[in-house]
């Protein structure tokens, strides 16, 4: 192993040397001579028709630049849809307008309808407060089954109604899932709410668009997730800009959480705008603005049957979910409620029929998209939930009930059109139960109960899907891009490299483990090996960070292009040490001629390939610099079994949550230590949905929890100690690296899991008929169960 670590060595974060000494450089630290600031006017109304602007008296105050309006962006594309969605019936989903600032109407709080461009931001704000506004008014929509009754308000009124699409999975499978629940020996149903959910990044969403009149060339700086998509969508679709001529840079970005993946309004802006006033033009959101600008995560209204026969084997599940879109579509929003969350259906399960059912339906809320793990946790938590609760009904334990429906035999083709290549869920669950000390539990909950409290456990399992690929299929299922992902591999004279990723990394610590990999391969220290990403200038055009694909597919990019540039070394190596390029070995850093004491070090071929004087040019080129492009055939399936104990206080509905175990299976790990981190992560983020988070409106369409004195997040103190494990590994068949991914998992396993647990303490209590309880399981909630 290289002596800075190689694969599976737990290498401490390099990037974190700058984050936290402070020289991390984020968007908004970019300040560029000149540099104006935008102040956007937003809607107070969720829905209403702008009757008259008057930007007259704004445009009077000091240090204004200039003021928009929709009316100067009329012409100008809107905020393109990277996802098509076909319905059950065949037709597309209904795709409404997006403009850049609102056009004849406001459809949710926080809908920008000017802008305001000034000297400094508190001179733009204060332009903003003065712009005078006529709204009219209009109802809004906010419940999603009642935007679908005759005579909801239109929340657009070239749509024939509010239903977005109705989509149905798979379609052939409906009527005899129909038949073989009707026939079942034993059907669990459960309906259920996937709560609503602010992503609320450590760094709020910037951009900075800055033009260059002497060339034509536009540069935006931004906190995206993947900024070369950014440069595609909003360079051909929105403005209009050949992508020869837009940069895109999106430097260190502190946190994203899929939030950051979407092209929003205020990019476009601030690239359009930096011409029309030939300046620079920045805005940073305000934490109360994001609450109204961000996409919102999740928002599922779900009802799941589980039919069982008399042996308790799952026959048949039937799931019919509503998924709210908000005003507008995002980015990816019509994929996350379908094609990442129906073809999770069937979980670790071999259940012979699965239907899914999805009606998207457009709301006066703020655009909903993909939050971490998108599709997947809503999947998860309603079949975990559903199977937890037909083992009650039956009176069977919840553990044997899922052994015993366990896939066992791979690759498993599922009936929601899915392959499982590899995984072994009864592995995973042996070591959940052993880190969880579940055989101890009993004794734990008679010293509860000596305190007067209720002690719950809970457990389930998961699947998810990652790496989403290939990028022909998701084409045929409405993808607007590729999938794939990029690496270019810059070997320089002295032997230490440049790897320059289209993926990107905000936290996942990309810096680190992806040397680990070159390193590896070659055999040298990983410290001679920097990773360049976020700027479209200087990397291979890529589809950025998101889906936890950074490793099983950039990663994948990256041995495709290191490997190329292995077999050329070898051939200036072969020439070097007169011998037959057969014969030529790479271990630890030097090459060698196989089965004699010849070698040479990696430093002397790497400069004899920028100094050509020992092998003949018209076989090799000088140069030592390779791209590679890696586009997956399948998914990759981490999967994993969690474990929550908690703890009630029957008096107030108090939970706390005492203990939380999970065990993973992510294939092989590149660098433990980051792993266990990212799963940390996402069980914090899984259990503040669960317990504390919700995005809540009232019925005109006002947002509730607009800012952290309504929106509970999750603190330390709400977090027990994690025990953590993933040394279940069955490698992934189909990348180079065996990788899974790992990103998202405790985001995905967490909520059932903490359900389960306080819907066992209850029940334990002798509180039968509490099957089960909302997200977020609040004190008011918990108690109220109780309490009838």
């Amino acid at each position: 192993m290289p002596k800075d670590g190689g694969i599976g060595a737990s290498t401490k974060r390099r990037e974190d040397v700058r984050f936290l000494t402070g020289k991390g450089r984020y968007t908004d630290d970019i300040n560029i001579h000149g540099q104006t600031y935008v102040y956007f006017l937003r809607s107070d109304v969720a829905h209403g028709r702008i009757n008259k602007i008057d930007t007259a008296d704004a445009e009077a105050m000091p240090g204004v630049v200039k003021v928009f309006t929709g009316k100067d962006f009329e012409g100008v594309g809107g905020i393109p849809c990277g996802w098509q969605v076909t319905d059950r019936f065949g037709e597309v989903m209904q795709e409404p307008a997006h403009p850049v600032l609102a056009q004849g109407k406001v459809r949710h709080v926080g809908d920008p309808m000017a802008a305001v461009v000034a000297e400094s931001p508190e001179q733009a704000r204060d332009a903003a407060e003065a712009i005078e506004y006529d709204i009219e008014e209009l109802p809004a929509v906010v419940d999603m089954k009642e935007a679908l009754q005759d005579g909801a308000p239109k929340v657009h009124d070239d749509l024939t109604s509010n239903l977005c699409y109705d989509w149905g999975f798979v379609e052939e499978n409906r009527d005899a899932v129909d038949e073989a629940i009707k026939n079942a020996a034993h059907v669990t149903t459960l309906e259920l709410r996937n709560n609503r959910l602010v992503a609320n990044p450590m760094e709020p969403r910037v951009a900075v668009g800055d033009y260059h009149a002497g060339t034509g060339d536009y540069t935006l700086y931004t906190t995206s997730q993947n900024p070369h998509m950014i440069r595609l969508l909003m360079g051909a679709f929105v403005l209009g800009i050949p992508e020869n001529k837009l940069r895109v840079v999106a430097p260190d970005v502190g946190g994203g959480f899929g939030t950051k993946i979407f092209h929003y309004a205020e990019e476009a802006f601030c690239t359009f705008a930096s011409k029309q006033v030939n300046r620079p033009v920045k805005w940073t959101s305000s934490r109360s603005e994001a609450f109204i600008s961000d996409a919102h995560g999740r928002d599922h209204v779900s009802k799941i049957e589980l039919a069982l026969d008399s042996d308790n084997n799952f026959v048949a599940l039937r799931t019919d979910t509503y998924a709210n879109m908000g005003a507008y579509l995002s980015t990816f929003a019509p994929s996350v409620p379908t094609w990442l969350h129906g073809t999770l259906m069937a979980g670790n399960y071999k259940t012979p029929l699965v239907y899914v059912n999805v009606k998207a339906v457009f709301t006066n809320t703020v655009p909903v998209d993909a939050y971490r793990g998108a599709g997947r946790p809503e999947a998860s938590y309603q079949l975990e939930r559903v199977v937890d609760k037909a083992a009650r009904e039956l009176g069977v334990d919840p553990v044997a009930l899922r052994r015993q429906n366990f896939i066992t035999e791979f690759p498993y083709a599922t009936p929601v059109a899915v392959e499982y290549d590899t995984g072994d869920y009864n592995a995973t669950m042996d070591k959940l139960l052993e880190i969880a000390d579940v055989s101890g539990f009993e004794s734990r909950v008679a010293e509860s109960k000596a305190r007067g409290k209720l002690r719950g456990l809970g457990l389930n399992c998961y699947i998810e899907a990652c790496g989403i690929a290939p990028s022909n299929l998701v084409g045929q299922l409405g993808a607007r891009a590729g999938l794939y992902e990029s690496a270019t591999v810059r070997v320089n004279a002295t032997g230490s490299i440049t790897v320059m990723t289209g993926s990107h990394s905000h936290g996942q610590g990309h810096e680190t483990a992806f040397p680990q990999v070159v390193a590896d391969m070659i055999g040298i220290d990983a410290t001679q090996i920097e990773i360049v990403h976020g700027d479209t200038a200087n990397t291979p055009m890529g589809m950025g960070t998101y889906g936890s694909r950074s490793l099983a597919v950039g990663g994948s990019a990256m041995v495709k292009a290191t490997q190329k540039i292995i077999n050329k070394a070898k051939k200036i190596a072969a020439h070097l040490l007169e011998a037959s390029e057969g014969d030529i070995e790479l271990k630890d850093g030097a090459f060698s001629v196989a089965g004699t004491d010849k070698s040479v070090a990696w430093g002397d071929v790497t400069l004899a390939a920028y100094v050509p004087h020992n092998y003949p040019l018209e076989e090799i080129e000088p140069g030592l610099e390779e791209t590679a492009f890696y586009d997956p055939s399948n998914f990759t399936y981490p999967s994993g079994a969690y474990c929550c104990e908690v703890e009630v206080d029957p008096e107030t509905g108090k939970v706390e949550v005492l203990a939380f175990a999970a065990a993973d299976d992510f294939g092989n790990v590149i660098n433990p230590m980051i792993v266990e981190g990212q799963v940390h992560g996402g069980i914090a983020q899984g259990i503040g949905q669960a317990m504390l988070e919700n995005c809540a409106y009232d019925s005109d369409g006002q947002l509730l929890s607009g800012s952290y004195m309504d929106y509970a997040m999750p603190r330390a103190a709400d977090m027990p100690m994690f025990k953590v494990d993933h040394s279940c590994q069955t490698p992934c068949t189909h990348n180079p690296l065996g990788v899974k991914g790992c990103g998202e998992a405790g985001a995905i396993g967490s909520p059932p899991a903490v359900v389960n647990a306080v819907v066992d303490a209850v029940q334990r209590a002798g509180h039968h008929d509490v099957t089960h309880i909302d997200m977020p399981l609040t004190p008011s909630r918990v108690w109220s169960a109780i309490n009838g």
